[in-house]
């Protein structure tokens, strides 16, 4: 029997990362979740336990290296040798950029970006030496494709695709065993938009088709087992779309998203002058992995169900062509 591995995971306490860490607690996975929620974490840490998994938790901001540094030391010593670390921990503000604050810019920045340097480093520390291990990524199709009204999220998950490039090469310099991912999710339900900062005049909302957590959790734990990594996933057919249609068309992208990008961001509800936010401080909540789109999520991908099992795809495809080839010298 294989021994379990062991997973970290940022912003595991809701949203995506908590789906994650479902997602490997079904694989028998040792689990350490990081977040700045300690009862949110705790919550996780109970769901891990009864999926199968081993969790332990440590509470902190991942903007902050010296904290995340001794997170990783800590889930070393409760749940042995990290095996995968995964980057996910998020924050956002919609607005437009004329009415940002260059404090907004500097915060989503430490966390989006910089705390997947940090626990990118933390990660190298003990897998270099062992020469194994793997770091995933979690991107998104805004990492190819930007639109108006997250300039700020949309710059950092930019930002980590060109380090996350320059530390690919860096490992096939130094021959090493140590593999890093990038999971490139599409818009999902997830509790950030429920506690987003806004100054949008409606409620914001993921640009549709919205996509469950869970179908983005599978790929990532399928990057974290795989024995042949690839270097990125696409995960949904927008996802897809947005980013082989940068490569074709961006100018006109930007006016189509120009016209339409702001009404998409919004469902038709005012957004409350009242309505807490966790740029700063984590909000209190109930949600979990979940936002409060299921009845407009979908639960299914078939691009992410095929990107996961390109091999079988093509071997499916190679007997149709071939059923098709045989077909045809039979009735000649």
């Amino acid at each position: 029997m294989k021994e379990p591995k062991t997973v970290v995971i940022t912003g595991a306490s809701a949203g995506l990362g908590r789906a994650i860490a479902h997602a490997f607690a079904k694989e028998g996975a040792r689990v350490g979740l990081i977040a700045r929620d300690p009862v949110a974490l705790d919550a996780t840490a109970a769901e891990v336990e009864r999926l199968g998994g081993t969790a332990a938790v440590y509470a902190t901001d991942v903007s902050d290296d010296v904290a995340v540094e001794a997170a990783a030391s800590t889930f070393e010593e409760r749940l042995g040798p990290i095996d995968i670390w995964v980057n996910n921990a998020m924050v956002s503000v919609f607005s437009p950029i004329k009415e940002m604050e260059a404090k907004e810019f500097r915060r989503v920045t430490e966390v989006n970006y910089l705390g997947y340097v940090n626990g990118t480093l933390a990660a190298l520390r003990r897998m270099l030496p062992r020469n194994e291990g793997r770091i995933i990524q979690v991107g998104s199709a805004l990492a190819f494709r930007s639109i108006p009204l997250q300039s700020a999220y949309c710059a950092t998950k930019h930002a980590i695709v060109g380090f996350t490039d320059s530390l690919r090469c860096e490992l096939y310099h130094d021959k090493s065993n140590v593999h890093v991912t990038v999971v490139h999710m599409p818009a999902m339900n997830t509790p950030q938009f429920t506690w987003v900062k806004s100054r949008l005049p409606r409620l914001p909302q993921p640009v549709p088709p919205i996509f469950e957590p869970e179908v983005g959790a599978r790929v990532v734990a399928h990057a974290g087992f795989t024995a042949s990594p690839r270097r990125e996933y696409w995960v949904g057919g927008s996802t897809v779309k947005a980013i082989v249609g940068q490569r074709i068309m961006p100018g006109l992208l930007d006016r189509y998203l120009g016209k339409t990008g702001y009404a998409a961001q919004q469902q038709k509800t005012l957004d409350p002058p009242n309505r807490q936010y966790n740029l700063w401080e984590p909000v209190p909540t109930s949600l979990g992995a979940h936002g409060e789109f299921d009845k407009r999520a979908r639960r299914f991908s078939v691009q992410a169900t095929a990107t996961t099992h390109r091999g079988w795809v093509l071997l499916g495809l190679g007997l149709v062509a071939a059923g098709l080839c045989g077909k045809k010298l039979f009735s000649t």
